[in-house]
């Protein structure tokens, strides 16, 4: 099979990112099938992952049916950029409403008295 699959995964993500000149899909062949590796710009990242994975997990299925149409198992991984920032929840509170979890704890427990009377 030719590498028309990388070939496809780079024609979609350029298609999205903030630096296409910078999106590259490495293919590699072994005894579990095909791997395609994806490189992209660390700010494109989220792009690429979407909300919850759900560019990500579109991506993993458009790809299936590609290798399915040629007898192929094909999976993506996206590799992490280095300098890739990653959102992370923190304690001291939700980027979102700025509560802490103590006081989403006590927002769910006042719901959950409110329903038992």
């Amino acid at each position: 099979m030719t590498p028309k699959d990388a070939e496809f995964v780079e024609y979609v993500v350029k298609s999205i990112v903030d630096h296409p000149e910078e999106v590259k899909a490495e293919r590699r062949v072994d005894e579990m099938g095909v791997l395609v590796t994806l490189h992209v710009h660390p700010e494109d990242m989220g792009m690429v992952i979407g909300r919850d994975g759900s560019t990500a997990k579109a991506l993993r299925t458009l790809l299936r049916v590609v290798g399915a149409r040629n007898n192929a198992r094909v999976n993506l991984k996206i590799s992490e950029p280095e300098g890739g920032k990653r959102a992370r929840r923190s304690e001291e509170g939700d980027e979102k409403t700025g509560r802490n979890k103590e006081e989403k704890k006590e927002d769910i427990e006042e719901v959950v008295n409110d329903l038992k009377l």
